[in-house]
């Protein structure tokens, strides 16, 4: 059984999360996605487990439930704050586990440590190695995932609040950690430049706040198992097994909010060579720059670009149908009832979206639209889109017309260099 699993995002009990991440429109839209299974998030919300024990129906003895179409997995992601070595550490973790059983006890245990009736991703104070103690105390079979590794704010490896390795961060308790997800700013090529993450798999996931189409499912996982279940995820997972973990499907981490080096109040963005010559100062205001994903790779990173591991899991990038649709026509804005139209249009003909975004034939794409937007879809499964990088929370943007990539990078230069002559002024 093939499945595609986003098992990253989050319920309308979160914060800055839409009032329709429910059961239901969550189910709906992975359906169109071509998600089969889902992760519940924010299992620690008495709120949402109310409803998740209301509505989740077991499947057998597999450690999974079902809600309509759907399979779902009990997750969770959890905030620690906690000083060490004279420095405040925020980090996320994302959780899974295969029983309400087994999540009322880690509700309880956490609850010593945090409030956990504010958020539906609560913050906890205690350590990365105290959670993960605490949690395999619970049940060895948890799966602890550090979350969005690379952003520079409650990332494991982020700039500001991170650490230098995955062991300075979880210490002794390390040896529990099979994995990291990579996020929307970094992709497995930049992870493979640390020989130090070889040992754990690379998944990616939507962190979704929200339930649309175009938002889950823009990162997610691809299995093949001969049984869907909480135990042959977790083991494809922990011995990243090439065999049943087929590929991550990836956004470009230039399309991510914080590719870039930069200052979104000034509108500065650098490329980490310009930025190390400003020493990361932002040369409109004087303050310190937020160091982007990819400054930050540099800092770590001890092989070239272009390395690939040899037990590598491939990954395969792509641009949601939503945003590929708004880009070539030109309706730049959200729930635009033209660009939904358009995009149902093609999943109603091909079945789910990443039916279109990956296997439906170019031939068979240009008798369902328009050709400009079939090009766009063959250049993101091909790689060959350009972006103007995003950076400090703003979104990078696509290029699928060499001509409109070449006004935009002229507009940067001009950009660039007013940055510059600030700098020298």
């Amino acid at each position: 059984m093939k499945v595609f699993a986003d098992l990253h995002l989050h319920s309308k009990y979160s914060r800055a999360t839409s009032k329709e991440m429910n059961l239901e429109q969550l189910s709906k839209n992975a359906k169109l996605k071509g998600l089969n299974l889902l992760g519940t998030s924010d299992f620690t919300f008495k709120l949402w487990l109310g409803e998740l024990k209301k509505k989740l129906e077991p499947v057998d003895s597999t450690g999974l439930f079902k809600y309509g179409d759907i399979f779902w997995m009990l997750t969770t992601e959890v905030s620690t704050v906690y000083a060490q070595e004279n420095k405040i550490r925020k980090v996320h973790h994302v959780i899974h586990t295969s029983s309400f059983d087994v999540v009322d006890q880690i509700r309880d245990s956490l609850s010593k440590y945090g409030n956990l009736s504010i958020d539906g991703r609560p913050v906890v104070k205690m350590t990365s190695p105290e959670l993960v103690e605490s949690l395999i105390g619970i049940d060895k079979d948890i799966l602890i995932i550090p979350a969005h590794a690379w952003t520079s704010w409650y990332g494991i490896l982020g700039e500001f609040s991170g650490f230098n390795s995955m062991e300075e961060c979880y210490q002794d308790q390390t040896k529990y950690i099979y994995a990291l997800e990579t996020g929307m700013s970094s992709d497995p090529p930049m992870n493979w430049r640390l020989s130090a993450l070889d040992k754990f798999t690379l998944v990616s996931n939507s962190d979704s706040h929200s339930p649309w189409v175009w938002r889950i499912g823009r990162e997610c996982n691809v299995f093949e198992l001969k049984e869907l279940s909480y135990g042959q995820i977790r083991e494809a997972i922990k011995k990243k097994d090439e065999k049943r973990f087929l590929f991550t499907i990836e956004t470009s981490p230039s399309y991510g909010k914080y590719h870039f080096t930069g200052h979104r109040n000034c509108g500065i963005d650098l490329h980490p060579k310009e930025a190390l010559k400003l020493n990361n100062i932002c040369p409109k205001c004087g303050r310190k720059l937020t160091i982007g994903v990819l400054q930050r790779v540099e800092q770590l990173a001890d092989r070239p670009e272009g390395f690939v591991p040899k037990d590598a899991i491939p990954f395969r990038d792509i641009i949601p149908l939503y945003e590929i649709i708004s880009h070539v026509t030109g309706v730049n804005q959200l729930y635009s009832r033209k660009v939904i139209e358009e995009q149902n249009k093609l999943i109603q003909k091909f079945g789910t979206e990443l039916n279109v975004l990956l296997e439906a034939s170019e031939e068979e794409l240009e008798n369902a639209t328009d050709k400009k937007i079939v090009d766009a879809i063959i250049k993101t499964r091909e790689e060959k889109v350009k972006f103007i990088p995003g950076y400090d929370g703003v979104y990078g943007r696509p290029f699928f017309s060499e001509e409109e990539f070449k006004k935009a990078k002229k507009q940067q230069e001009i950009k660039s260099k007013e940055q510059k002559r600030l700098v020298d002024f």
